[in-house]
């Protein structure tokens, strides 16, 4: 059956049981049998056929996407079995963005060169958003909300933002004991419009809004804000990935402290904004189960909670 789905797919692709035929090397008349035998098994009508086109009945439309996971599940599961019985081997290509794969996920590289000495590790650093079929990337790592897309998700970790300043701004200027307080402060935001969804949102805000706050910079980097704050020019509100490591060494003073393991999954909801750390794959891939060894890896790597949340 599954080749029948195959086939029913090159048709739907083609729109041509002629042109399937000559790419194919099968006989017009094999082609439609296979797929008479599929719509019979299936009970419904796949195709509207004419003399000048074949198209796709609702049924069909229906039954493509579904169609195309499982060739893909069906491809992914051969290449898994195959590699079961080799060491895992070869080049696996994977995209992370700038700040937190230099952060997190290239020190996690030596380990894991180390366990899979036969894998080669491409790596490409960029807040481009890679598409992973068009770059052949095997893992890229996503932070923020996933869109409904084919691609394998595993979550790593939650987004968790820090209200942070370093001790001399507060020296200069004081501690602000609730959100609401940000408000006569210099707050340090992202340049962007509307704010990315978790911004300067806090549980204890009236209505849960974000926070209309004002400050002396702006910029559409992250790194620059940490830097600034270090500073001591302002207050701002990023990832504990990102702050983590500072707050633990006493560089910056995280505002309103909640200890990751008391807040309550709603709170973390709210102020990420219900965005995550994954990594992604496409499914049907030859390097299957490099990806997931990688991914594993990381995961182990990382930690629940993760280790940036227990440091901070």
């Amino acid at each position: 059956m599954l080749a029948a789905i195959q086939l029913f797919l090159d048709v739907a692709a083609a729109g041509s049981f002629t042109a399937v035929s000559r790419r194919q090397d099968l006989a017009v008349s094999s082609i439609t049998r296979k797929i008479d035998a599929l719509e019979a098994d299936l009970g419904i009508r796949l195709f509207v056929r004419s003399s000048r086109a074949i198209l796709l009945t609702d049924a069909g439309q229906e039954f493509l996407p579904r169609a195309q996971r499982l060739v893909a599940e069906m491809q992914e599961a051969r290449h898994v079995l195959a590699d079961l019985h080799a060491d895992p081997s070869g080049l696996l290509s994977v995209t992370v963005p700038a700040a937190f794969g230099r952060r997190h996920v290239v020190p996690a590289l030596p380990a894991f060169l180390a366990a899979y000495p036969l894998i080669e590790v491409e790596m490409h650093v960029s807040d481009q958003r890679v598409d992973l079929a068009a770059q052949r990337a095997d893992v890229a790592i996503r932070i923020g909300v996933l869109p409904d897309s084919e691609l394998v998700a595993t979550r790593l970790a939650p987004v968790r933002r820090l209200a942070c300043a370093s001790p001399a701004y507060l020296a200069r200027h004081g501690v602000p004991q609730v959100p609401q307080d940000l408000l006569s402060h210099n707050c340090l935001s992202y340049a962007s419009t509307p704010l990315p969804t978790g911004w300067w949102r806090f549980p204890e805000t009236a209505g849960r809004a974000a926070l209309p706050v004002r400050g002396s910079l702006r910029t559409d980097d992250t790194e620059t804000l940490l830097e600034a704050a270090l500073a001591g020019v302002g207050i701002v509100h990023l990832a504990s990935w990102l702050v983590g490591e500072a707050v633990r060494d006493g560089r910056l003073v995280s505002l309103f402290p909640q200890p990751a393991s008391a807040t309550t999954a709603a709170a973390r909801h709210l102020s990420s904004g219900g965005s995550d750390i994954h990594a992604v794959r496409l499914p049907g891939r030859s390097h299957t189960a490099k990806a997931q060894l990688f991914i594993a890896h990381l995961r182990q790597h990382i930690g629940e909670p993760p280790y940036w949340d227990r440091a901070s």
